[in-house]
């Protein structure tokens, strides 16, 4: 799972995992966290994804990571925005109003980067790498965001020897072994969607879960 594969999905516009409306659990569990006004939100792996419009227009603060730049790019024409664009050590940087989509290698991002995040939210990074990557990504995003970050993830599970990933299978032990030690996780709801999902039908997936979690913090 090399930056080259995810370049390569974006030139061929093989972008599936795209979703065409703001996600619905976004919309229905964020409000919980009850962050301040103007909060800031890292989103990692954001591609051009209308969660970070929902998010801007909620009255929070976006920090997007998004290795590909034609997604970048897309994002901003697609919103009929014009950003301001800067240089931020390896980063690429694209800000237009609350929304900043930093491009470039998350693994480069470092905790100065991320010190003002009060949030997280991920839909699409960790379900987008294998094992090895996972525990990385885990591992990194640990050491970088400061201590009171809480927010939400959403996962997929299915038997992953049915259809090779990416979207990988992230079954929920695996989350409890990798977040559970830094965040408190609740699950706030677990869903079936194989019967929307046309590309794990026919591949013959025959069970797709997706599940939503909490990350709490102690005092949460």
């Amino acid at each position: 799972m090399q930056p080259e594969f995810w370049q390569k999905r974006w030139a061929l516009n093989q972008i599936g995992f795209h979703q065409a409306d703001v996600n619905p659990y976004l919309q229905r569990y964020w409000p919980q966290l009850g962050l301040k006004d103007e909060a800031r939100v890292l989103v990692p792996l954001c591609g051009k994804s209308l969660d970070l419009v929902w998010l801007a227009g909620q009255g929070y603060r976006v920090l997007g990571v998004e290795l590909s730049e034609k997604a970048v790019d897309d994002f901003f024409a697609e919103q009929q925005l014009t950003p301001r664009i800067t240089e931020r050590g390896v980063f690429k940087v694209y800000e237009a109003g609350p929304i900043a989509l930093w491009c470039g290698d998350f693994f480069a991002l470092t905790a100065a980067d991320v010190a003002d995040c009060a949030a997280l939210y991920d839909r699409a990074a960790l379900i987008a790498l294998p094992p090895s990557m996972r525990e990385q990504y885990v591992a990194h995003l640990m050491r970088i965001v400061p201590a009171d970050c809480e927010g939400l993830l959403i996962t997929l599970d299915y038997e992953q020897a049915q259809l090779a990933g990416p979207p990988f299978a992230v079954k929920d032990d695996e989350v409890q072994a990798l977040l559970g030690d830094r965040w408190q996780l609740e699950v706030l709801e677990v869903r079936d969607i194989l019967g929307e999902s046309w590309k794990f039908l026919q591949g013959g997936v025959t069970r797709l879960d997706e599940r939503v979690y909490r990350l709490g913090t102690a005092g949460a």
